[in-house]
C-alpha cells in the first residue's frame, strides 16, 4: 500500500538523515513562510478568520496576534500564509505544500516544544508527502476540479505533525488515512475570485494535525484510502500508469514567488520587467501587448476582476498593473482608469509551441510602442524555481519589503537554532 511506504518514510525520517543541502532549503522555506504568513496576518481574509473564529485558548503561536489553540493556531496561520498569493510552491505537483505543512508542523513542535531540528525533519517530511501526492494526482486531479493545496496538503500536513509528534509507522498509516478521508478543496473557490481558496489551506493544515492527533490515541485510518476501490485516487483523480519517487527530499525542487498573484503568471510578468529594464517608457506610450503563453496561464483572462482575490488570478490585470507601476506588490493590487485603459490594450493567446513546453511554465510578451517600436522578451520559467533559485539573501529582502517596520537581524537564529527548543526560537523571531 502506497499509505504503508508514506508511513515507513515519515516514520523513520531524523534529521541526521537529511542532506545539508536539504536542511538549507527547508530553513528558507520557513524564513519565507514566516515572512508571508505575518504580512498575512493583517490581511482581510486573515483578520475576518480571526474575528470569525478567534484564537481559543493554548500557547500555539498565532502568526502575528499572540497566542492560541494549536488546532485554531494551524488553521489561521495556514490561511495567513496562503492568502497573498505569496507563498512557495511545486510547479510538477501543482501546489503550495508550505502553507499547509509548516502550520501543522509548528502547532505540533509547540504543543510538545521539541527542537527545532525535529520541526525542521518535520517540515521535511510533510513536504515530501504531499508534494509525492500532488505528483501522483495530477495533472487529471486539477483537471477534474480539485485545489492540489487544499486536498494533498492535507496529507502533507498529516505527515509533518505526525512526524514532529513521533507517531511510529502504525500511527502515521492511520494519520494519513484520516486525513484522506478529509482531503477537499475545489478550483472554483479560487478561479471565482474568492476567499475560500485561502481556507483550503488552513484546513489541509488543521485537518493534518487533527489526524495525528487522533491517530496517536489510537483512532483508526484507512491504510486503503490512496488507492483504494473507493479511495483517494479513483474517486478524484485520474490512476497514475507510475508512481513518482518517494524519499528523495522533493522539498529541493519547491519555488519561491516574488509577485502575489497566481504562479501561472510570473513567467509573462518577468517578460514584462525584463522589457522595462531594457526600454524606458511610460505605460502611456503602449499601444498593444500580445502575450502568448500555455493554456493554463492563458485561461487566467478576467478582464474585469471584482475583488482583490480576483485580480490575483487575472493575468491581464497584474501585467498592466505592472506596467503602470513598474513592479507588483501587495499594496498595488488595485484598479484605476488608467489600469483599465491599459487592460483594454492587452492580448492574450494559448501558443501550440509554448503548449508541449507547459510544465516549464513558459511565456512570451510583445510590447508594440506609440513610436512605432516593438520588445520583446521570453522566459521558459519564472524566476524562483529550483533551476534559477532565490538564495536566504532575497528572501530576507521580500521579508522585510513584506514587512517594513520589523527588524530582520534577528532571522538568522533561523539557520543556526537547530540544537534549541522550537519555542524560543518562534518567540525570539516574532517576539
Amino acid at each position: 500500500m502506497i499509505t504503508g511506504k508514506l508511513a515507513e518514510f515519515v516514520s523513520s525520517l531524523s534529521y541526521r538523515d537529511i542532506p545539508p543541502e536539504i536542511i538549507e532549503k527547508a530553513e528558507i522555506c520557513l524564513l519565507d513562510f514566516l515572512g508571508v504568513s505575518l504580512r498575512g496576518s493583517g490581511e482581510r481574509s486573515g483578520l475576518t478568520a480571526l474575528r470569525a473564529l478567534g484564537t481559543g485558548e493554548g500557547n500555539s503561536t498565532v502568526i502575528g496576534h499572540g497566542k492560541g489553540s494549536d488546532e485554531r493556531a494551524a488553521l489561521l496561520n495556514g490561511i495567513f500564509a496562503h492568502n497573498l498569493d505569496l507563498d512557495d510552491g511545486h510547479r510538477g505537483a501543482q501546489m503550495h505544500p508550505g502553507a499547509c505543512v509548516i502550520p501543522a508542523a509548528l502547532a505540533a513542535a509547540e504543543v510538545l516544544d521539541v527542537e527545532f531540528r525535529e520541526f525542521i525533519a518535520g517540515v521535511v517530511a510533510g513536504y515530501e508527502v504531499a508534494i509525492f501526492m500532488g505528483l501522483l494526482a495530477n495533472p487529471g486531479h486539477r483537471a477534474r476540479g480539485f485545489h492540489t493545496t487544499g486536498t494533498c496538503g492535507t496529507f502533507g500536513a498529516a505527515a509533518a505533525a505526525a512526524s514532529v509528534m513521533g507517531l511510529d509507522c502504525e500511527e502515521t498509516v492511520n494519520a494519513l488515512g484520516l486525513a484522506g478521508t478529509q482531503a477537499a478543496g475545489l478550483l472554483e473557490s479560487d478561479h471565482a475570485g474568492s476567499m475560500g481558496k485561502h481556507l483550503h489551506a488552513g484546513r489541509a493544515a488543521q485537518s493534518g494535525l487533527i489526524s495525528a492527533k487522533l491517530a496517536l490515541e489510537g483512532f483508526t485510518g484507512a491504510e486503503s484510502i490512496i488507492e483504494g476501490k473507493e479511495g483517494f485516487l479513483n474517486a478524484m483523480c485520474q490512476p497514475p500508469s507510475e508512481l513518482p519517487e518517494t524519499g528523495v527530499f522533493h522539498i529541493g525542487d519547491v519555488y519561491l514567488k516574488r509577485y502575489p498573484v497566481c504562479r501561472h503568471l510570473h513567467s509573462a510578468l518577468d517578460c514584462a520587467l525584463e522589457i522595462l529594464a531594457m526600454t524606458k517608457f511610460s505605460a502611456s506610450e503602449i499601444d498593444e501587448v500580445l502575450v502568448e503563453t500555455y493554456d493554463v496561464a492563458a485561461e487566467h483572462d478576467n478582464y474585469s476582476p471584482k475583488t482583490v482575490e480576483a485580480i490575483r488570478q487575472s493575468l491581464p490585470v497584474s501585467l498592466a498593473i505592472l506596467f503602470e507601476k513598474g513592479d507588483l506588490r501587495v499594496e498595488d493590487l488595485k484598479i484605476s482608469s488608467s489600469i483599465r485603459e491599459m487592460v483594454s490594450k492587452i492580448k492574450i493567446i494559448a501558443d501550440s509551441e509554448m503548449q508541449g513546453m507547459k510544465n516549464r511554465r513558459p511565456a512570451r510578451v510583445t510590447v508594440r510602442l506609440s513610436d512605432g517600436s516593438v520588445h520583446t522578451a521570453f522566459r521558459e520559467l519564472p524566476a524562483g524555481e529550483p533551476e534559477n533559485p532565490y538564495t536566504w539573501k532575497d528572501i530576507i529582502e521580500k521579508f522585510a519589503l513584506l514587512n517594513p517596520s520589523y527588524g530582520t537581524d534577528k532571522l538568522g537564529i533561523l539557520s543556526e537554532a537547530w540544537s534549541e527548543n522550537i519555542s524560543e526560537v518562534i518567540s525570539e523571531v516574532l517576539d
